[in-house]
């Protein structure tokens, strides 16, 4: 039997912890992984803190199922959250864990505090109703919303090598998501003439070259709808201009000589990254010679797209579990951005499928929440399809 109630007050005791990931925090996740140690201390369970950053662990714990030799099956969770924005913009207090409504709310309530609560005591449940094959790992890794440091520092792990199957425990709303679309991060840096404003046929004003590189960038997505199609659960590739900046607000008659466009690409399985990018950079570089103007792509970062068959074992377990939780089955989908799991897969070859309590589309709004009746859902969830992956089991 899952203690929710128990896993319901861990959810309210993380989110009262403001594990913000901002620049330059002296630390972040330290206080929550501080609490969840002395829970495995408490449980028994052997685990292990490492040190990825200054002030950010990765704190792991193996559960041996006591029942023989069996796979080896991974829940992952994340601590650090993002920033709550102004506080002013909220009707509760970001970090009080208050419970209305039948809502648990606060910064972290979704994304992903109720889903670390839920796989602990999931597994906690497991372990006391009797021995099981094989082994459970516990991670609660540091970074997810920056760099994933600590799924990094985990795929390069020894353990990392012996894991059989992974649930990522993120919000989706009760999909089971077997996919994630992948991330490309780019910085365009446009080279012009500075000049008068007075006199702009002495400058090549990168100002305009950013707005008809912006327009190009529709192109480009255009193409990549032709190119890859429509995936059935993560969509299309979007290409999307999220930062134009250029010139000086207290200079109005200056033409600069730089500007930047930043873009986020969102790809769906099956996209050719170094194709789509190249695409976009060409692009980029035909509207901006329009007016003279040199463009230097940069890729800040590169994260797949990433798929599961729906046929696999831990996909199979998780959805018979759900069934038998819920009385039918759930529906399939896309994680919208990346987690944790999709840099388990591309650095460690890691089968993940993420699945977990907390609306689809309420991280990183303010106002955030959980439904408390989801927590134990999610926690009898995880502890029937952790049994049923171990032991082979058929539903």
């Amino acid at each position: 039997m899952v203690d929710a109630d128990a896993a319901v007050a861990l959810t309210r005791d993380l989110v009262r912890l403001r594990t913000v990931n901002a620049t330059g925090a002296v630390e972040v996740e330290q206080p929550a992984a501080d609490l969840v140690r002395r829970l495995f201390d408490d449980f028994g369970w052997p685990y292990e803190v490492t040190e990825v950053a200054p002030g950010r662990p990765n704190t792991v714990a193996v559960v041996e199922g006591g029942g023989g030799p069996g796979p080896t099956l991974m829940f992952e969770g994340h601590v650090d959250v993002v920033t709550e924005g102004d506080p002013g913009d909220w009707t509760v207090d970001p970090y009080g864990g208050e419970i209305r409504d039948g809502k648990l709310w606060g910064r972290g309530a979704a994304d992903m505090k109720s889903g670390v609560a839920a796989m602990i005591h999931g597994v906690r449940a497991l372990q006391l109703a009797g021995p099981f094959p094989g082994r459970i790992v516990v991670g609660v890794l540091c970074d997810e919303e920056g760099l994933m440091l600590g799924a990094k520092a985990f795929a390069a792990s020894p353990l990392a090598r012996e894991v059989d199957g992974v649930i990522v425990c993120e919000p989706e709303g009760y999909e089971v998501c077997t996919s994630a679309r992948g991330g490309i991060r780019l910085r365009l840096d446009l080279h012009g003439v500075m000049a008068h404003g007075a006199m702009p046929q002495e400058g090549r004003s990168p100002i305009v070259a950013g707005a008809r590189v912006v327009t190009a960038l529709d192109t480009a997505q255009t193409w990549a709808h032709e190119r890859y199609g429509t995936h059935p659960h993560a969509g299309r590739v979007t290409v999307t201009p999220t930062v134009l900046l250029g010139g000086d607000p207290d200079q109005l008659n200056v033409i600069p000589a730089h500007a930047v466009v930043g873009v986020d690409v969102r790809t769906v399985p099956g996209t050719d990254h170094p194709e789509l990018i190249a695409r976009i950079e060409e692009s980029a570089r035909r509207a901006a010679a329009t007016v003279g103007v040199g463009v230097t792509v940069t890729v800040v970062d590169d994260r797949p797209a990433i798929e599961i068959p729906a046929d696999h074992p831990v996909v199979t377990a998780l959805v018979g579990a759900h069934t038998q939780v819920h009385g039918e089955a759930p529906p399939f989908g896309a994680v919208p951005g990346t987690t944790d799991g999709t840099i388990l897969t591309r650095d460690a070859g890691l089968p993940t499928v993420v699945y977990g309590p907390g609306g689809k589309w309420i991280a990183h709004q303010k106002d955030e929440f959980v439904e408390v009746r989801e927590i134990g859902e999610y926690a009898r969830v995880y502890a029937a399809a952790a049994r049923a992956f171990l032991t082979g089991g058929a539903w």
